[in-house]
């Protein structure tokens, strides 16, 4: 353990920050993490198989919003609401846009052994 020379009552928050195992993300202001959710909306919705899940993940997205409001209520900075509809307009234009997915071509097989039935036994 390293002490530092100078007195800095938070010296043990900062050296477990410096040794990263602490994320810093997680020490952000709720509402600085949903604005950065929100930036990173195109991602998050490329990700979602259909089209009810991007409304869903909007309106979940917004009661965080809504929440985070009443709980301070007299904060400059603030994160913007996010409507389902717009999510799956995002979601349709994302999907549409997306390169299409080949199938798999079909790997080429080696040629069969020939079966020997007769060591199965034969009727007879």
């Amino acid at each position: 353990m390293s002490l530092p020379d100078t007195h800095d009552p938070d010296w043990w928050i900062n050296q477990r920050l410096a040794s990263g195992d602490i994320d810093r993300e997680a020490l952000l202001p709720v509402v600085v993490l949903l604005r950065k959710e929100y930036e990173r909306r195109a991602e998050t919705l490329t990700d979602l198989p259909t089209e009810q899940a991007a409304r869903e993940y909007a309106e979940d997205f917004t009661e965080r919003v809504h929440e985070d409001r009443r709980e301070n209520p007299f904060q400059v900075l603030l994160a913007p609401a996010w409507d389902g509809d717009d999510a799956a307009r995002q979601w349709r234009a994302l999907r549409a846009a997306a390169p299409t997915q080949e199938p798999p071509a079909p790997v080429a097989s080696q040629p069969r052994a020939r079966r020997r039935w007769w060591f199965f036994g034969r009727r007879g």
